[in-house]
Order: structure tokens, then C-alpha cells, then sequence
């Protein structure tokens, strides 16, 4: 049967590659000059965050989004848009990948990236209508030759023949011709007019990367690619390979019926082989997870099924960007919480076993116990202990939420939170950074106790070293600001991360929600600070049921944990200290808690410029000066999950 092998490799070989590519590539990110002031960055930088989450919802509904604020302190106006062969989920990749790519940008005031399927910008102005920016329209050529078997002069004839082609073709169009492939797109806020001037400009410029084997023109309303690989898919709209010969269009035809008759021949030994690998990953999986965790960690999957009701939508506890939650029965009668994942890439696996590698050995009163592990079935399943009162997030910010946390019980989840995450970075062997301090992940037990779970982005952190330079991976509003422009983590990102949780617990209100033009929470917890009347923040469903005195502190120590410098928050043991010895003496906070150019900026740019990650030549440079920063591999959201409220870059 050995034939049958290369048989199935060349039918897969047939199938284009691009139908699943979402082309993430990175040609350019661009950054803006204008620096804000620290004033105007508490407002800002808040928006940004807002932004982020909000125009996911638009991109997967129609392939591209806008958003804009406007408000006395700061504006925002955002725009992303995938280009139009991409399928909905490739377009869903590639915007996760660009808006955890785009924060290198900040703090400056506007930025735009491009990648090879889509593109995102970011400004205080409103841009929408721009089709060229002389200061910021680059090309980028590749340094190789062509592969193409044409003389370079005929070679030459066909780019610029299906260039002309392409660029008089409307909005988005596509075409090959003579081992020449280009593409072109125009942002959907660009009028009809400004798209032809950009494509004209686009034209002229990409002509002075010939004879490379690629160019692409980047300007601030449109985007011109060519390459002797055919890059795009066969899109729906707009598409117009009007190019491609008649003896193409026969030779496609055959081999489309060739393949159909080997795949109804072989179709059967192909999917047994693959049925056969698939099961040798999962058995290899399951010597991984024994290995590792013993027996007395390991379940049968039909037990969990079982436990659930085989997953009986009524014993749905809820649902996030790793899969569903359900409440489970064990045999013995315990009851339990079985997470049941859906594992798209090998990074969720990864994901798995890093959250059993690091919680299966250490048991806190605050943090949610896992019990075991299958990954038997056809999903994988963790097993935890029951918390029965839910998220923090729903008995804070539901609607229909069942009882008002009072203040006695919020002062407890303050506390209890504080120990969990300090035990974590100072109770184990190796210190734990969860990465993921939010509202949704500390659960509530019988007692409205706090209980930290979800430690599928944690890291270990050695003893012997200052910070781990690591992948982008958290919740905007939830990460410290030098995580995100520098990506260095250290555990002040987690105390970043309580703080702003410390705020939403007493305020009774989400870090990015924004009223009126009172800008985030933080901004707003700060400026109370600072004429001494922090009681005023205090949720008001509490109706002054609580003691101003003991607030206000738990509201400063909130403030000192979301400082933006890294060096003057405190260690969560400290932390522990505050919230639980009355003479303890709590430090003043001395600067905003939120991002400032003067502690994360190094140098200030005086100039716009380009980051190009791939292996080209620029033909128009700009200065630089930026930090460094590793590169999304998502999904995010990114996806993962796909969590529209996460970034991720690992």
C-alpha cells in the first residue's frame, strides 16, 4: 500500500493552501509622532483598550469595522478591515494577529499595520476619508529574483500588464497572468475617488520593485501586492482572474476530475490512515498525562460524560473562549465542575497541560482546586472542584444578577484574592504568574469566598530572574502597560491586574466602561484621590452601607497596585499586609495609574516609522524607534478560544 501514500499526498497537494492561510505576515507597522502628554494618555489609552474590544464584533459580522469616540479629554477613531478573499475565520485570525501586533504603537497617538490579509489603524483624528499620506506611504519590495521561468523583460510586461489590470478594477479585484499574481484593495471608508488616487499612487510606486520576485505599495487607503506565487483565494467579490489562458482553465478542469475519481478511489485508505494517526496522538496524549499526573489524576471520559448527563445543556454552568463549563455528579456522589474543551491547535493542548502541570500539585484556600484530568474522548476535560455562587463577574456587573454583593463580602474578595495570587507568587517552589487576574476568573464559593481559577496563560518564574520575556497573552484592561508596549513579565503584571479589579469591586463598575466624560475607572478613581474624596467612587447599590474609612483604603491600595511604573507597586505579600494589619503604614500613590510616556517611553520619536518584519528592502525608510517586542503567533484571539475581549501573541 505504500503507493497509496504518495497517491494521497499528491491529491492533498492539489488542494491550494490560501483557502486556509490568513495571511499574517507582517509588511509594515506604522506609528504615529504626536506623543500625548501624561494627562491626556489616562484617557486615551483606555479608549484604545475600548476599541479593540469593541470592533471584533463588526469584523466578524462583515469582514471589517469602524469605531469612534469622542469626548472633551481624548478621541479615537479606528478602523480594520480584512481583505475580500478572506474567509470569515482567516479574517478573524488576521485581525487578532494585528491587534495584538498594533499596541507596539503606543503610547503614541495613531498607528496603522499591515498584514498580508488585513489591515488596522488607529488615530486622534478622523482619517476615514484619507487615501495617500506622503509621510507614511511605504513600499515594500523583496530582495529575491523572480521564479519565474520568463525572460526578465517578459517577466516584467505581465507584472505591470496585471498591475494595470488590477488597479483599474474597481475597490478590490484580483488577477494573474503570465506567472504574475497581484491584488488590490481599497479601504471600505474611502470614497470612490480617493480609491482610484490610491491605486494610481500605489501603481506608479510598486513599478520600482521590479524586477523583485514581490512588492507590495502600503498607503494610508489602499494595498497593492504582486508576487509569482499566487497569494489569494478565490474570492466571491470582485475577483477577476481574467488573465488566466484558456489552456489554464482546461488543465484545471482535468485535474479537478483526476482528483475526484482518486479521491473516490483512495478516499476510504486516506481517512482510515488519517483515523489511525489521530488515534496514535491521542494514545500518545494519554502517556504524556499518566507520566505526568499518576493515575489518581486520570478519568475515563465516558465517567465525565456520564457525571454530566453527557453534557446536558441544563447543567450548563457557563461558557468561555476555552469551551463550556458543566456540573457533574462523580459516582461517589461529589459534585464537581467538568470544563470540556474543544482543542483547534496544538497551542490549546499546550494550554491544557500547562494549567494541570502547575495547579494539579498546590492546594490555597483561594484557589480553585483541579481534581483531574481526561483527554480519552473526543474533547479534552478538566475536572474541578464545585463553586456554586458563580464568577465574580456575574454577581458584580449581571443585570439580573440574584443578590448585591454587600460590603463585608466584597472586603473578603478583596482579601482572599490578594492571598490566592500572593501564595501563587511566593507559596510554591517556582513563583506563579497567572497572567489573567480578572473579574471572570475568581469564582465564589458557598460563603462568597474568593476563588482564583483559569490558569491556562500562568507561567512559571524562576527565582534567579528579573522578568520573562514572553508572548502578549491577557485582557485589555485587565494588563499592565509595560507588558503590552514591552512585553517583559514579571509579577507586577498580576499586582497591575488586581489593582484594577480591587477598583471594580469597590466602584461596582468595569475599568472600560465609560460615563459621560469621566474617562475610565482608573482615571476617575485618581482624580477622586486626589481631593481626597475616594468614598464617592463606592458602588451605589451598596447605599452607603459601608465605612468610608475602610473603602478609601482598600480604593488607595487599589491605586497603588495599578500604578504604571513597575518599580512602586507593591508585592502581593505587601499587599496582604495592607489589607490585613491596621497599623500598617500604606504608601502615598505619586503618579497616575495608568500609562505615561515618561515611564514607558525610552526616547521619544520625532518621525513616523515602519517595522518590517518580513525578508524585504523597503524602498521608502523611516527613522525608528520603538521597543521590542516578540511577534503574534494567535489567535487570539484572537482563535482559542475566541475570546473577543483577549489578545495574545505566543
Amino acid at each position: 500500500m505504500h503507493y497509496l501514500s504518495w497517491i494521497t499526498l499528491a491529491i492533498f497537494l492539489t488542494i491550494p493552501i490560501s483557502l486556509s492561510d490568513p495571511r499574517i505576515s507582517e509588511p509594515g507597522l506604522f506609528c504615529g509622532v504626536d506623543r500625548p502628554p501624561p494627562n491626556a494618555s489616562a484617557s486615551f489609552i483606555p479608549l484604545f483598550t475600548s476599541a479593540m474590544e469593541t470592533i471584533p464584533q463588526q469584523v466578524a459580522a462583515r469582514n471589517w469595522g469602524s469605531y469612534v469616540f469622542n469626548s472633551t479629554n481624548a478621541s479615537i477613531y479606528t478602523l480594520a478591515q480584512c481583505h475580500a478573499d478572506l474567509s470569515r475565520d482567516d479574517c478573524l485570525q488576521c485581525y487578532a494577529a494585528s491587534r495584538t501586533r498594533l499596541p507596539r504603537c503606543l503610547p503614541a497617538f495613531g498607528g496603522r499595520i499591515f498584514l498580508d490579509g488585513c489591515f488596522l489603524r488607529y488615530d486622534s483624528y478622523a482619517f476615514f476619508a484619507e487615501s495617500v499620506d506622503p509621510d507614511s506611504d511605504a513600499v515594500n519590495c523583496t530582495s529575491t529574483a523572480p521564479n519565474s521561468t520568463l525572460p526578465d523583460a517578459e517577466f516584467r510586461r505581465s507584472v505591470l500588464e496585471v498591475i494595470d489590470n488590477v488597479t483599474a478594477g474597481g475597490r478590490s479585484a484580483t488577477a494573474g497572468i503570465g506567472g504574475a499574481f497581484v491584488l488590490a484593495e481599497c479601504w471600505n471608508t474611502v470614497g470612490a475617488e480617493g480609491c482610484r488616487a490610491c491605486l494610481a499612487k500605489a501603481n506608479s510606486e510598486i513599478r520600482l520593485c521590479l524586477p523583485s520576485s514581490e512588492g507590495r505599495a502600503l498607503n494610508a487607503g489602499c494595498y497593492l501586492r504582486y508576487s509569482t506565487q499566487k497569494f489569494y483565494n478565490q474570492s466571491t467579490a470582485s475577483n477577476r482572474d481574467s488573465g488566466v489562458s484558456r489552456r489554464g482553465v482546461i488543465v484545471a478542469v482535468v485535474c479537478s476530475v483526476l482528483a475526484f475519481c482518486m479521491l473516490c478511489l483512495f478516499g476510504g485508505h486516506a481517512a482510515y490512515r488519517r483515523w489511525e494517526r489521530r488515534k496514535q496522538e491521542r494514545y500518545n496524549l494519554g502517556k504524556i498525562s499518566y507520566s505526568y499526573h499518576k493515575s489518581s489524576l486520570n478519568f475515563k471520559y465516558e465517567t465525565l460524560e456520564k457525571a454530566t448527563d453527557y453534557f446536558e445543556p441544563m447543567r450548563k454552568l457557563g461558557q468561555g473562549g476555552a469551551g463550556c463549563v458543566y456540573r457533574g455528579t462523580l459516582p461517589n456522589g461529589t459534585t464537581v465542575a467538568v470544563k470540556r474543551l474543544f482543542f483547534s491547535t496544538r497551542q490549546w493542548v499546550d494550554e491544557f497541560f500547562n494549567e494541570v502541570n502547575l495547579i494539579s500539585g498546590i492546594e490555597h484556600k483561594n484557589l480553585v482546586k483541579l481534581i483531574g484530568c481526561s483527554i480519552e474522548g473526543p474533547e479534552s476535560l478538566l475536572v474541578y472542584e464545585y463553586v456554586p455562587n458563580q464568577s465574580l463577574e456575574v454577581c458584580l456587573f449581571d443585570k439580573n444578577r440574584a443578590k448585591i454583593l454587600n460590603w463585608k463580602e466584597r472586603y473578603n474578595i478583596v482579601v482572599g484574592t490578594a492571598e490566592g495570587i500572593a501564595f501563587l507568587h511566593e507559596g510554591t517552589e517556582s513563583r506563579i504568574i497567572h497572567r489573567d487576574i480578572k473579574a471572570s476568573n475568581i469564582l465564589l464559593d458557598e460563603n462568597f469566598d474568593a476563588k482564583i481559577a483559569d490558569f491556562g496563560l500562568a507561567r512559571n518564574f524562576a527565582a534567579d530572574k528579573t522578568h520573562l520575556s514572553t508572548g502578549i497573552a491577557g485582557t485589555l484592561g485587565y494588563m499592565a502597560p509595560e507588558y503590552i508596549v514591552k512585553g517583559q513579565l514579571t509579577e507586577k503584571a498580576d499586582v497591575y491586574s488586581y489593582g484594577v479589579l480591587v477598583l471594580e469591586i469597590v466602584c461596582g463598575r468595569k475599568n472600560n466602561v465609560f460615563v459621560d466624560d469621566s474617562g475610565s475607572l482608573l482615571q476617575t478613581v485618581w482624580n477622586l484621590f486626589k481631593t481626597d474624596r475616594l468614598a464617592e467612587t463606592v458602588d451605589p447599590s451598596l447605599k452607603a452601607d459601608f465605612p468610608p474609612a475602610e473603602a478609601s483604603k482598600v480604593l488607595k491600595i487599589g491605586l497603588l497596585c495599578a500604578q504604571a511604573s513597575v518599580a512602586q507597586r507593591p508585592s502581593m505579600m505587601d499587599v496582604v499586609r495592607m489589607l490585613t494589619d491596621e497599623n500598617c503604614q500604606i504608601p502615598e500613590p505619586n503618579q497616575p495609574p495608568f500609562l505615561n510616556t515618561s515611564v514607558l517611553s525610552g526616547s521619544t520619536a520625532r518621525s513616523s516609522y515602519s517595522i518590517n518584519s518580513s525578508t524585504s528592502n523597503p524602498i521608502t525608510r523611516q527613522e525608528t524607534s520603538h521597543p521590542s517586542s516578540e511577534s503574534f503567533s494567535i489567535q487570539s484571539s484572537e482563535g482559542r478560544r475566541s475570546r473577543s475581549d483577549e489578545i495574545r501573541l505566543i
